[in-house]
């Protein structure tokens, strides 16, 4: 659930979880265009090529928190959630690959792409079906940060820049938390899978998705 550094005022007024006061968004580093190729002069087409250059930073991302080796503690889900005062809204939906990962596997995630249903979130559920997801997104690059409070299902929290980089994952969130959550790379989604997921299907930070 998306929530900013004033999740305690929220807390002590008892409204849901959410934003507030949304930070400035972060102007994204523009990066540097690779040189130009020049060809070899005709009397030096019998010498070696000269090596590769090193990746430029348009096809390295500059921000990723790479992902541990060990998997973390198990989360488990809550023993008892509470009771759902409006219902789960209707959201668009989508398909999200993960290409670089082994099999290239795809999930069907809800969209999240207003305050309100970014707020809401997946508050209140007490499952979602193993290959589904929701998928956060916003039109600028920025810090996110999310929390867990009246969220019943332990979570995978995957932080995507706007080139579809995953920059960093935050394994096996427990449930009913209201410990704010983010990584320090600005991004364009976050997208919540089942805790565990990332990890069983090789999904790691550095890789890339495609949304359909």
């Amino acid at each position: 659930m998306r929530v900013t550094l004033g999740a305690l005022v929220l807390l002590a007024g008892g409204a849901a979880c959410g934003r507030i006061d949304e930070p400035p968004p972060l102007r994204p580093v523009s990066a540097a265009a690779p040189p130009s190729a020049v060809a070899a002069p005709a009397e030096r087409a019998h010498e070696p090529p000269p090596a590769a250059p090193a990746p430029s930073a348009a096809s390295a991302p500059s921000c990723v928190v790479p992902t541990p080796a060990e998997a973390p503690p198990r989360a488990t889900p809550a023993r008892s959630c509470p009771a759902d005062p409006e219902g789960n809204p209707e959201l668009p939906r989508a398909h999200l690959t993960f290409v670089d990962a082994p099999g290239a596997p795809r999930v069907r995630v809800e969209r999240a792409m207003t305050n309100t249903h970014r707020s809401r979130g997946l508050m209140y559920r007490t499952s979602m079906p193993d290959e589904q997801g929701m998928l956060f997104s916003w039109n600028t690059e920025q810090v996110q940060t999310f929390w867990m409070h009246n969220t019943c299902i332990p979570l995978d929290m995957l932080f995507i820049a706007k080139d579809g980089t995953i920059t960093g994952i935050l394994e096996q969130v427990p449930t009913l938390n209201d410990a704010p959550r983010s990584i320090p790379c600005p991004v364009s989604h976050v997208l919540e899978l089942n805790a565990g997921y990332s990890r069983a299907h090789g999904v790691r930070a550095g890789q890339r998705i495609k949304i359909e």
